[in-house]
């Protein structure tokens, strides 16, 4: 009876000691919660410009600026000439092709003077070009002034050739280095082509004088001219 109460202190003291010395459970270790994978963008394709083989009919044709006759003519081209056609307008009487004559530049042709090797309907519909004033040649007359002193006033007379590409409505206005500003002036264009645009001014001393013609629409373009005034006493 007494040897089992001793072995039984024993296991207790034992336990006891076994708990005192035990390790401590191990830290857990975090867990980095899983990135989800990048999001690419979506790709986008891009369309394969259609293109159809057109073919000159007429003796000789206009590939012009815009799609109708009112459009400055940019090339012409002889009978029998193969064209790469890229686009149309939305009546589908005119094909936007590679300018044979000028490379990487487009002009257009009638439909009437070609025949399509292929479905024109494909061809995306490409708006008129924006119209421009291409050219602007302004003179003075007289350049030169040379009078008596008492023959002032002078009168001057000045005259502007303006050329554009289409069709479009012109507005302008003079300058002058008398501080004169004339009001703004409008011109019609119905077509491609050159109008004259006519301006006089009074001289009332000697000097140096100068006159600008600065166009306003379709594209802003200046051009000026200078001419002397002097006179003998």
């Amino acid at each position: 009876m007494n040897r089992l109460v001793l072995f039984a202190g024993l296991i207790i003291i034992l336990a006891g000691c076994t708990n005192q010395n035990a390790s401590p459970p191990p830290t857990p270790i975090p867990v980095s919660p899983t990135k989800p994978p990048p999001t690419l963008p979506p790709v986008t394709l891009t369309p394969t410009p259609v293109k159809v083989p057109v073919q000159v009919t007429a003796e000789l044709a206009n590939c012009r600026f815009g799609p109708g006759t009112v459009y400055l003519s940019l090339s012409e081209i002889r009978s029998g000439r193969n064209l790469t056609a890229v686009g149309r307008n939305d009546t589908s009487d005119w094909w936007q092709v590679e300018d044979p004559i000028n490379p990487g530049g487009f002009c257009w042709v009638a439909s009437e003077v070609t025949d399509e090797s292929g479905n024109v309907e494909e061809l995306p519909i490409v708006s008129a070009p924006f119209v421009t004033v291409t050219k602007v040649d302004l003179r003075v007359e007289p350049n030169r002034i040379v009078v008596n002193c008492n023959d002032f006033p002078q009168t001057v007379f000045f005259e502007a050739l303006v050329t554009t590409n289409g069709p479009t409505l012109l507005t302008w206005q003079w300058e002058a280095s008398t501080g004169i500003v004339s009001d703004v002036g409008t011109l019609i264009f119905e077509e491609s082509g050159t109008q004259a645009i006519n301006e006089f001014y009074r001289i009332n001393a000697p000097n140096e004088y100068w006159v600008t013609l600065k166009i306003l629409t379709p594209n802003e373009h200046e051009e000026k001219v200078t001419f002397p005034v002097s006179c003998t006493p």
